[in-house]
């Protein structure tokens, strides 16, 4: 099959970039074909995230959404699949899920060859559009904000002990943004009602790591959601209208506080 698509670029007029690389659905044929039982609802995607930030959108912030799903290749992953984490994690070609199921039916996992036309065609394909687009921005404005926007199952003892905070913030332990970006997050944190965390479980993955180089003006968070806030987290993974309301609220402070701080420093 031909990859066509990779991901969904909107424009905007803000130093602002969102990425979303974790919410798509699509499937290559042998993915579709090898998929274990437990890996077909799909159950590791940040779900609903493109709508839940429409709002941005709505700002005049630049969205990047990734359209394969990360079952097929994790965007957010560096591509020599290097760990991010010493702790329980998944990589660039996820062969478990995040509760440690297989992910392929056995002698069903996607072939060598497969996996490297998905790296090629899918993976520097998108990481090729978030660059030029950071390097658009800051041409443009002088500086650039990237905005790594993810979520996950508040609940899953493989990878953390108990139940994640609402709001998991990551900026590689301060230094993919500016300290005082990070104290400008923080500020927003503590002025909302749902709980968070700076740089736990959730420090930042590739991208965040990647692009936060706040020595050349482009400064990087990521934002890991507990999904239980704006949706249902078992299948069929119902969006939750009213309590996704209340939380867009938050994340609609913190891009605007975001943006205000990189006015403040222009």
């Amino acid at each position: 099959m031909t990859i066509t698509e990779p991901y969904d670029y909107h424009p905007g007029s803000l130093p602002l970039l969102v990425s979303i690389p974790h919410a798509g659905t699509r499937l290559t044929p042998a993915v579709e074909d090898g998929l274990s039982d437990a890996a077909r609802p799909l159950p590791d995607t940040d779900w609903h995230i493109p709508l839940l930030y429409d709002f941005a959108r709505q700002m005049g912030a630049h969205i990047l959404q990734g359209t394969y799903s990360r079952m097929v290749i994790d965007l957010n992953r560096p591509p020599d699949d290097t760990p991010l984490y010493t702790t329980a994690t998944t990589g660039l070609y996820p062969d478990t899920l995040f509760d440690g199921t297989p992910t392929f039916a056995p002698g069903k996992t996607p072939s060598a060859q497969e996996r490297q036309r998905y790296l090629t065609d899918i993976w520097h394909p998108y990481h090729q559009r978030l660059q030029e687009v950071l390097s658009d921005i800051k041409a443009r404005h002088g500086y650039a904000l990237l905005f790594d926007a993810h979520s996950i199952a508040s609940r899953i003892p493989r990878l953390f002990e108990g139940t994640l905070p609402s709001l998991n913030i990551g900026t590689n332990q301060g230094a993919s943004c500016a300290p005082s970006l990070e104290e400008a997050v923080r500020n927003c944190c503590v002025a909302q009602p749902f709980s968070y965390v700076f740089n736990g479980r959730f420090k930042g993955g590739y991208i965040t790591r990647a692009y936060g180089q706040p020595h050349a003006q482009q400064h990087a968070v990521q934002l890991e959601l507990a999904q239980c806030n704006y949706m249902e987290e078992t299948a069929p993974f119902d969006y939750a209208p009213t309590r996704a309301a209340q939380l867009q609220q938050t994340l609609r402070a913190m891009l605007s506080g975001i943006v205000a701080w990189g006015e403040q420093q222009g």
